[in-house]
């Protein structure tokens, strides 16, 4: 199989992780605003494949998760479109591209990621919707609301990652087909 049928079919399938685990979680009425489950395997995605192909996964996980199942609403999962294209393009990026530290790779994407969220809120509250933005509240929602999912991706990202890439280069005694 070809590098590029791989990073696709790689990133098929962090797409579809992206959109099925935000579901489990809601089934447990665990909140997607305190988990966070779409970010995990789409910030996963950026550390095993390519930044355009993570970045494209980020993209698209919201958008196909709300034709799917509603969630996110729109707008603002627009932003989230925007804020999880970022994660994936720079932690992808710094650790691929240019060979940062993991760990560094992943409190950037994640601290640009939110940035973008921030601005991309701001923009939908202030600018289209003409509607007041609290940012301390926001600011309080990015970092507090989202703490035990901020420290889920902290602690599980970098453990599959090695996993993963520990994986990749065992020996397998099963040849690939042509």
């Amino acid at each position: 199989m070809n590098t590029s049928t791989k990073n696709l079919v790689k990133a098929a399938l962090f797409l579809a992780c992206a959109v099925l685990l935000p579901t489990v979680f809601h089934t447990f009425r665990l909140g997607g605003q305190i988990f966070l489950p779409m970010h995990i395997p789409i910030l996963i995605a950026a550390f095993m494949i390519p930044w355009e192909y993570a970045a494209i996964t980020g993209f698209l996980a919201p958008l196909l998760s709300f034709l799917i199942t509603g969630m996110p609403p729109m707008p603002s999962g627009i932003v989230m479109m925007l804020e999880l294209t970022v994660y994936g393009a720079a932690a992808s990026l710094l650790f691929n591209k240019y060979k940062s530290n993991l760990y560094i790779a992943l409190i950037l994407s994640m601290l640009s990621g939110r940035l973008v969220s921030i601005t991309g809120n701001w923009i939908l509250t202030a600018l289209v919707m003409g509607k007041a933005f609290n940012f301390i509240a926001f600011m309080n929602s990015l970092f507090i609301v989202a703490l035990p999912g901020i420290i889920i991706q902290l602690i599980l990202v970098p453990i599959i990652v090695k996993l993963v890439k520990k994986s990749e280069k065992a020996p397998h005694n099963v040849k690939e087909a042509v």
